[in-house]
């Protein structure tokens, strides 16, 4: 039988460094996002071009201020719109708005 022994505060350090490495790798971060995006910002964020983003911006229901001179989308309802206009959800999770009170 194979006995391993290790000190818990090595165990954390070599964890904690992992854990730094990845959050490098993977900088991108919900976080890290503006709170509101203009037409660049969504086509970065999304991957989108810009007749794509025309498109979206003049959807009757895409989530769009237009108080600020330029159309402005927030990124909560951005998540919101994504994941009620997504056809997995649509398909797999009846009744999940009405239980979450449309709010993602």
């Amino acid at each position: 039988m194979f006995k391993l022994e290790v000190d818990p505060q090595q165990l954390q350090q070599l964890i904690t460094e992992a854990v730094e490495k990845a959050l490098e790798r993977n900088s991108f971060s919900i976080f890290n996002q503006p709170t509101l995006f203009d037409k660049k910002q969504l086509m970065d964020f999304l991957g989108i071009g810009s007749t794509k983003a025309s498109e979206l911006l003049n959807r009757e229901d895409f989530p769009v201020i237009r108080e600020f001179g330029h159309p402005r989308v927030p990124l909560h309802t951005l998540m919101i719109w994504i994941d009620e206009h997504t056809e997995w959800v649509r398909a797999n999770a009846k009744g999940y708005w009405e239980h979450k009170g449309s709010i993602a």
